[in-house]
């Protein structure tokens, strides 16, 4: 059979012709207008006469519902029992029902006579109608872990023809394997209606998995396919395992409050607890955690937890209550002598190992300090940073190292411009000494650090002078002197000095270059001489013993020279 889908105004009709049949099939909705047409429409033979519907009666008999003469605009109608008030015809000479219901599920024909035919067309009326949206109705509380459960019941009504229902897990069907999964289909007519509503039971063994599943149920009809509003369910199953959790934030410190919270696997958990602290028993109630408030050192150890009803099923946790002592020597402000010596000592308690930082005035320095010689420049502010995870201790102690003032130096320069003399005087000690100098003049300001101070005074001396630095402290006091000339004086001197040396350069140079003549001369009379004696002995045969006598006496007086 082929349908053939149409529409007119406020409603749908579906035409089925069957292969070497003449009966058509048409559908329409429950509670809708139902047009059924007369030869699909087309019924305008030439010589029409009048057209005329009838159906079949439940008892199988024919029954008249209306006749349309030609000539007039109006049909008469002929039923007179429920149709009476329902049928009537379109200007294609369709039939129209009113209020469409499942008692018009039928045979209608349409009777067309002409001057020169009859005929005669049957159609099959079906009535559809959509069920509601399946509902899921007697759920369960809950399913039990392993065991066989009802689920609910999915429910679909006033339906036509009946729905189909799927049960659905997590948007998979569900099987009937008539052991873990039970499914019981049911199906009810209305006796007034004629309406199929239609119910499935679940029966299900659920799982700890489960806890999560989403269970529906869908419904697959003509008019449409519809599925419910998913539905969970709690499972229930026994504890297998328990769990204890420190919940106070790590780490825990002496003072802080720790928590215990005691978990079990089984739904619903339990509702009561044992808490084993430090080899006490304590049960706990309605709650599944337990509070230690202001802990000490002496809290930390093994906690457990466990069912009332079965100790062997515990849960075993180590707690630790961090601390840290810490103690310096010496602290605050500390006063030492220059040279003396100073132990400093720093002594720590703690849960784990400590990390300790030393700084000197702010910078950090690799290690503890010692001094055994103690000098100005150990003077400072020392802190020691000592920590743990979570605590953290900071001392320190401000060393002064003391001395009487030390005069080290005192000098003295021309300045730049050559107009004045600046004296520079160094000096250590420490609290910072004070100086004062026996003349006047501009002093600077002067500078002190690690113990050393220097002061400058700029003078311009008119005469020879002897000035005289001292420094002072509270521990004692140092003085140094130095002279200084006057301007007028060194320049005179510089004049002197400088006619004097020109002549003394002369007289050098004229000692100098007489030696060298003497030499020369002496060296020249010598080598006469011996050329002379040479020849003599030649000639008259003389000894030369006394010219060789002579010779050491002219070579001793050439050495003399």
């Amino acid at each position: 059979m082929q349908p053939v889908f149409y529409l007119f105004g406020a409603f749908i009709g579906v035409l089925v012709f069957s292969p070497g049949s003449c009966v058509q099939t048409v559908t329409g909705l429950y509670g809708e207008t139902i047009e059924v047409p007369c030869n699909n429409g087309n019924n305008n033979p030439e010589g029409l006469i009048f057209t005329k519907w009838k159906y079949v009666k439940d008892d199988g008999s024919a029954g008249d519902l209306l006749v349309k003469q030609a000539q007039k605009d109006e049909a008469t109608v002929s039923a007179t029992d429920g149709y009476k008030n329902r049928v009537s015809i379109a200007a294609n000479s369709s039939l129209m029902i009113a209020r469409g219901s499942l008692t018009d599920q039928r045979v209608f024909t349409c009777m067309v006579v002409s001057l020169t035919n009859l005929d005669e067309y049957s159609v099959e009326v079906r009535v559809y109608k959509k069920p509601s949206d399946p509902v899921i109705k007697n759920k369960a509380k809950e399913l039990e872990n392993g065991k066989l459960t009802k689920v609910g019941d999915c429910v679909v009504e006033s339906g036509n023809p009946e729905a189909n229902l799927t049960w659905m897990k997590n948007n998979l069907p569900l099987v009937d394997d008539g052991k873990t999964i039970i499914i019981t289909p049911t199906v009810t007519k209305d006796p007034v209606t004629g309406l199929s509503s239609t119910s499935s039971s679940l029966q299900y063994t659920a799982n700890k998995d489960d806890m999560r599943s989403q269970f529906t149920c869908s419904s697959k009809h003509v008019m449409g396919d519809q599925v419910s509003s998913p539905e969970t369910f709690p499972i229930h199953y026994p504890t297998e395992k328990v769990s204890l959790q420190v919940l106070s934030q790590s780490p825990i410190r002496e003072g802080d409050n720790i928590t215990l919270k005691c978990q079990a696997d089984g739904n619903p958990p339990p509702t009561s607890f044992n808490f084993i602290i430090k080899g006490k028993k304590v049960r706990v109630t309605d709650k599944d955690v337990y509070t230690l408030t202001g802990v000490t050192r002496d809290d930390s150890g093994t906690y457990k937890c466990s069912l009332p009803d079965n100790d062997a099923m515990e849960s075993t946790k180590i707690v630790t209550v961090s601390f840290l002592d810490v103690s310096l020597s010496p602290e605050g402000n500390v006063f030492k002598n220059v040279s003396e010596s100073l132990v400093v000592s720093l002594n720590k308690n703690s849960s784990t190992e400590a990390k300790v930082t030393w700084m000197k005035n702010k910078r950090i320095i690799d290690k503890l300090p010692s001094f055994t010689n103690l000098t100005y420049s150990d003077a400072g502010l020392y802190e020691c940073d000592v920590s743990i995870e979570g605590i953290r201790r900071n001392f320190s102690f401000r060393l002064a190292v003391e001395g009487k003032p030390e005069i080290k130096s005192l000098t003295k320069h021309r300045s730049n411009d050559g107009n004045h003399k600046v004296l520079t005087c160094v000096a250590y000690g420490s609290p910072e000494p004070k100086v004062e100098w026996n003349v006047n003049g501009t002093t600077e300001p002067g500078t002190y650090n690690n113990g050393k101070a220097t002061y400058k005074l700029t003078v311009v001396p008119n005469k020879n002078l002897t000035v005289t630095c001292q420094v002072t402290n509270k521990l004692g006091y140092d003085t140094r002197e130095i002279s200084v000339f006057s301007l007028f004086e060194e320049k005179k001197e510089k004049q002197d000095m400088g006619g004097y040396g020109a002549g003394q350069a002369k007289v050098i140079v004229g000692v100098v270059v007489g030696l060298l003549l003497a030499a020369a001369l002496v060296g020249l009379i010598y080598w006469l001489y011996i050329k002379r004696s040479r020849q003599g002995s030649w000639k008259t045969g003389e000894k030369e013993a006394g010219t060789s006598e002579e010779s050491k006496k002219l070579e001793e007086n050439n050495h003399k020279v």
